[in-house]
C-alpha cells in the first residue's frame, strides 16, 4: 500500500502536475523537464522524486486532467440543478479536451514507450455522464433513447470541431444545442 503524501509533497505534485499540463499543451515535446520544475518553482530533485522518468509524469498530468473532469460531476450535481450541472460540466469537458488535444505529441510519446494514458478514460468519462444524465432521465427532461456513449462521441466532436480559445463562443453555442437536442421530445 502507497503511503500518503505529506502535505508539502502533495502540494510540489500538484504544483508539477498543473505546470506539466501547461507547458506539454504549449510546446508539446519541446518542454523540458527542467522548465516544467522551473514553472512549478520545485527543483529538478522533486520533479524526479515524484516523476522518475518523462513519460511518467506526462501519464500522471493526464490522468489527472481526467480526474478532476470526472470527479467534478457528483459535485456539480450537489451545487447545481441537473441541467444546469450537465451544461456546465460539459463546459468542462471542452476545456479538458482542448488539453489532451495540445498535449497529443507527448500522449503518443508515452504511447510509444509502451504506455496505455488512455486507459480505462472513456469508461471513466461515460460512468460520469451516465451519473449525470440520470436525474434528468428521473425527472422526464431527457429524451429516453440517450445513449451515454452518444454523448461522449457529441461532445467529443464540439470539442475537436470548436474547442480552440478563440472559438469558446461557438463551442458554447454548439453545446446548448446538444442540450436542447437530448431534451427533445421529452
Amino acid at each position: 500500500m502507497t503511503k500518503p503524501l505529506r502535505a508539502d509533497a502533495r502540494r510540489n505534485r500538484d504544483l508539477l502536475l498543473a505546470s506539466a499540463v501547461r507547458l506539454f499543451s504549449e510546446k508539446g515535446l519541446d518542454a523540458t523537464l527542467d522548465a516544467i520544475a522551473k514553472d512549478a518553482g520545485v527543483g529538478i530533485g522533486t520533479l524526479y522524486r515524484h516523476f522518475p522518468t518523462r513519460e511518467s509524469l506526462i501519464e500522471a498530468a493526464y490522468r489527472n486532467e481526467l480526474d478532476q473532469l470526472c470527479d467534478a460531476g457528483p459535485v456539480l450535481l450537489e451545487e447545481l440543478p441537473p441541467d444546469q450541472a450537465l451544461r456546465t460540466w460539459m463546459d468542462r469537458f471542452v476545456d479538458y479536451m482542448t488539453t489532451k488535444i495540445g498535449m497529443s505529441d507527448a500522449l503518443r510519446a508515452v504511447i510509444a514507450s509502451g504506455g496505455d494514458p488512455y486507459a480505462h478514460s472513456r469508461d471513466r468519462l461515460n460512468s460520469t455522464i451516465e451519473k449525470l444524465l440520470e436525474p434528468l432521465t428521473a425527472a422526464g427532461t431527457l429524451r429516453d433513447d440517450v445513449l451515454v456513449d452518444d454523448v461522449l462521441i457529441g461532445l467529443s466532436g464540439i470539442a475537436l470541431a470548436a474547442g480552440a480559445p478563440a472559438q469558446r463562443a461557438q463551442a458554447g453555442r454548439l453545446l446548448d444545442l446538444l442540450l436542447d437536442g437530448l431534451r427533445y421530445g421529452a
